[in-house]
């Protein structure tokens, strides 16, 4: 496995960085989380019209700039011009990646597209040791794990629905054979009212070798909650609150 799971969990993950004041998936929301004492910031990935791995959550700048503007149909340097609030732009991966060495990336792509362009912006800012690169698809996923074997990645839904299906079956050997390939299971507390993260569940997953990272999770006496259960990770758009509880 390469060192994106270092230093040992418990680990906060900044969850579009710390848009508390600020836009959201933005080098201010980056820079704040990392000020914070943030080492994990999670992302989101989609590719411009030119082919260029850009962060965005949204396949459209509606919600974050007032405008309806597609980013996949939209050239980089266009993308660029476009304020999001407060004078941000749009970031390209591989230019956030080198402008924050020392933090590690949850990174979700977010389209087909986005594949091939976010794995070359890896490679280019020489970040394959501090990223993950994760997707709700499956084969996004292991399109890039193609390119990229030695990356760090999390299971897409349709794994994740048979990792804890394994689990609460009591079928622990198939449960480490499924998780074998993963570094961390990425899963919400709970699923239309199913409890997902429970202290049970949590022993489970981490016998078969993952850690378990909890998104999102923004309310302080959840967080607490969590950990106590021992849960790897917190997905937050609260790291100002959860960085305290596990010691910065």
């Amino acid at each position: 496995m390469t060192g994106y799971l270092t230093p040992a969990p418990p680990r906060v993950l900044a969850h579009r960085g710390l848009a508390i004041d600020l836009p959201e998936n933005t080098m201010l929301a980056f820079i704040a989380a990392v000020d914070a004492g943030a080492r994990f910031l999670e992302t989101d990935v989609h590719a411009s019209a030119d082919g260029v791995a850009v962060i965005a959550h949204d396949s459209s700048l509606d919600r974050v700039a007032g405008r309806d503007v597609a980013v996949e149909r939209t050239l980089w340097k266009d993308l660029q011009e476009i304020d999001l609030g407060m004078g941000a732009r749009v970031p390209g991966l591989r230019e956030a990646l080198l402008a924050l060495p020392d933090a590690r990336w949850n990174i979700d792509l977010k389209s087909d597209a986005s594949v091939i362009p976010a794995v070359r912006a890896v490679v280019e800012a020489k970040a394959v040791d501090r990223v993950l690169l994760t997707s709700f698809s499956e084969r996004r996923r292991r399109q890039a794990l193609a390119l990229l074997p030695e990356v760090a990645t999390s299971p897409a839904r349709a794994v994740v629905v048979r990792a804890i299906a394994a689990q609460r079956l009591g079928l622990q050997r198939q449960l480490a054979r499924l998780l074998e390939p993963f570094a961390a299971l990425q899963v919400p507390r709970r699923h239309r009212g199913v409890e997902i993260v429970t202290e049970r569940s949590v022993a489970a997953f981490q016998r078969a070798g993952v850690e378990v990272h909890v998104w999102t999770v923004n309310d302080e006496a959840e967080m607490r909650e969590l950990l106590a259960m021992g849960v790897d990770g917190i997905v937050t758009d609260r790291c100002d609150l959860a960085l305290p509880l596990v010691g910065g």
